[in-house]
């Protein structure tokens, strides 16, 4: 069964670029046809998509955060990684890395700050 796990900093100063790195178990990022996401909620709100990178390694942005967002993956180490340039208090969220747009597999999320 497929597990993920995020990891990178709790903390970002404002204006500078969030990463965060999904750690795939138990099955490849390069199995057709599989989209791995990243997928965030913001407090008190719905999960949002922010993003996907396929098995082929295309990519796919939300419109509204394609203009500062990068997804990225490293085959080796059957890892995909998310670069959020320029962030402000309003990507204070949890970050989720997900098997599907949707979110029915995903990591347990880590909790982003964005400190002034």
């Amino acid at each position: 069964q497929v597990q993920l796990q995020e990891s990178g900093p709790g903390l970002v100063k404002l204006s500078q670029t969030l990463s965060l790195t999904c750690t795939v178990s138990g099955g490849s990022i390069t199995t057709r046809y599989y989209y791995w996401s990243w997928i965030r909620q913001p407090p008190g709100k719905g999960l949002e998509w922010m993003g996907a990178i396929g098995y082929d390694g295309s990519t796919y942005y939300s419109p509204s955060l394609k203009s500062h967002t990068s997804i990225s993956r490293d085959t080796s180490k059957n890892q995909f990684s998310l670069q959020l340039r320029s962030v402000t208090p309003e990507d204070n969220a949890v970050y989720y890395c997900a098997k599907d747009r949707i979110g029915s597999i995903r990591g347990q999320g880590t909790q982003v700050t964005v400190s002034s």
